[in-house]
């Protein structure tokens, strides 16, 4: 009976013990600030106060205290403390463009939602910005609102008090200590939504939106079907062809197209990385996505070597062609091109130009690499167009095997006496189904070197959707290419100056896809939707 008595305290004390432990890991795990990642993609109460037509907005559904946390937990030991203040600098230098001090002012009651929209002038509404922001509970945003207008009173600010749309509505002149006074209204919705705008004129504009589900967000069935298909995320975005170039960075090619209805875009944080899912929306349908997805899988597995870049077209012919009206095509091909004139190669410039895809397409150490099928370009085509820039054919026998070279005579002097030389422009090395096409003998040999090509091949592989094909035109760049792409990004001078340091060194590698949606199926070309992937990864 005693033992009997004994057992059952043991097992009651174990019991309490892993009770305990399940109840505190939960509680950690509520609190940690990995649990800002994998969150479903949803619009937030803030959208009903969104108008549809805005230029653009930015729904951050994870909670912001937590943000410097989660990018101290993911980095490297030795980036910590940098990742850290870089976070905090950032998240603190995106709230003072508001005129707001987020660690004195917001801190302490904002909750996990947070919404900025910008709004373009249309008729006689003003143009400007509405922030909203969440209040953990709803004695916060009371508090915050008595404290911020009773500052900027005491600082000579005359205040407007009134009712709008059966809303307290305060507006007046503030701003932080040392800034220039600026124009902004408050509104407080159910005493934990709390709507800030750089106007009363703004702010009574987002009031009326909300009345009717046909103006704002909320009520977009288009909106809607775009967040069940892009998922999850941390982050929403949607911008208008205005905003895409002004703001984005998109290049005009795609921001002037005459169909382009606008962008929405997931953003999602994965451990050191930053993810990308967007969805461009066009009136009329897109170009078909191909049927070389099986031929662009053997490239990529026969693909070797140390590359800085890797790129997979499924047409650069069709890229290149002059008469494309496919937006994709007017959006890639002035990279093409600039791309083969830095390269100075008319090599290069034959094969891309003739090849109907789909390419592989290698830049390392040892110059270019370009993968193709065994007929595409044909070979009798790419040596009529070299044979036309001054080089010559030959056969070159090469362990076992003959290679198809393309030399030309150039002048060379030594001690004093001139001679002739070849000199290799191109090397092709045939296998079965396959062509490859080098700059260089060791571009070719070491292609042999498939480990080499991994850390490429991993960044491709991250942009896929399990399930999906991959999307048509793929790009992966090592650490100096991404450094040098963003260096010449416009926003990215913006994301840094909000900063207030360079963030340059911490990006560490680059990749991107676009190409038709297929979601409405492979190889259709009814679809109007152009999908957009990207991965910026830090350490």
């Amino acid at each position: 009976m005693k033992a009997r008595s004994f057992l059952l305290a043991v097992a009651a004390a174990v019991l309490v013990l892993l009770t305990t432990a399940l109840g505190l890991w939960w509680a950690m795990a509520q609190q940690s600030p990995l649990k800002l990642v994998g969150q479903p993609l949803v619009l937030p109460r803030a959208a009903r106060f969104v108008p549809k037509d805005a230029s653009l907005s930015l729904h951050w559904l994870s909670d912001p205290v937590r943000m410097p946390a989660y990018a101290q937990a993911v980095a490297p030991v030795s980036r910590r403390r940098q990742a850290r203040d870089s976070t905090r600098q950032l998240r603190d230098g995106a709230f003072a463009l508001a005129g707001l001090d987020f660690v004195g002012e917001l801190a302490d009651w904002i909750g996990p939602q947070v919404s900025l929209s910008l709004l373009a002038p249309v008729a006689d509404a003003p143009a400007g910005w509405v922030l909203a922001l969440t209040s953990l509970d709803q004695d916060g945003a009371k508090r915050f609102l008595q404290r911020f207008w009773q500052t900027r009173s005491l600082a000579g600010t005359d205040l407007q008090i009134s009712r709008y749309r059966g809303m307290g509505v305060i507006s007046g002149r503030g701003a932080l200590l040392g800034r220039e006074p600026q124009p902004i209204a408050t509104a407080l919705i159910d005493d934990d939504l709390l709507l800030i705008a750089s106007s009363r004129g703004v702010l009574e504009q987002s009031l009326d939106v909300s009345q009717l589900d046909a103006l704002h967000q909320l009520g977009d069935a288009a909106l809607e079907a775009d967040l069940k298909q892009l998922g999850r995320g941390a982050a929403l975005l949607t911008a208008d062809p205005v905003a895409m170039a002004t703001w984005l960075g998109m290049p005009s090619s795609i921001s002037d197209h005459d169909d382009l209805v606008g962008l929405v875009a997931a953003l999602e944080p994965k451990g050191t990385a930053l993810n990308l899912d967007a969805v461009l929306r066009f009136r009329q349908p897109l170009g078909s996505v191909g049927n070389g997805v099986a031929l662009s899988q053997s490239l990529m597995r026969s693909a070797g070597g140390s590359a800085s870049a890797l790129a997979l077209l499924s047409d650069p012919a069709g890229l290149l062609s002059p008469q494309s009206e496919d937006p994709i095509a007017q959006w890639l091909a002035p990279v093409l091109e600039e791309t083969l004139q830095t390269l100075g190669d008319e090599g290069a410039s034959a094969v891309v130009g003739l090849d109907a895809g789909p390419l592989l397409w290698e830049q390392g150490e040892e110059g270019w690499l370009l993968g193709t099928s065994s007929d595409q370009p044909g070979l009798e085509a790419v040596d009529a167009d070299l044979q036309a820039k001054g080089l010559v054919r030959s056969a070159l026998p090469s362990d076992g095997s003959v290679l198809e070279v393309w030399t030309r005579l150039a002048r060379q002097r030594q001690r004093g006496e001139a001679s002739l030389q070849a000199q290799l422009a191109v090397a092709l090395e045939r296998e079965s189904g396959q062509d490859w096409w080098g700059q260089t003998l060791d571009a070719l040999t070491t292609r042999q070197d498939h480990s080499a090509i991994e850390p490429r091949l991993d960044q491709l592989r991250a942009l896929q959707d399990e399930g999906a094909a991959p999307l048509a035109q793929q790009l992966a760049l090592a650490t100096e290419p991404s450094r040098a792409q963003l260096q010449k990004w416009r926003p990215w001078s913006l994301i840094q100056s909000v900063a207030g340091r360079p963030l340059l060194p911490a990006v560490q590698e680059l990749a991107m896809a676009a190409g038709p949606d297929q979601e409405e199926g492979v190889g259709q070309a009814g679809s109007n939707r152009l999908r957009l992937r990207a991965q910026l990864r830090f350490g």
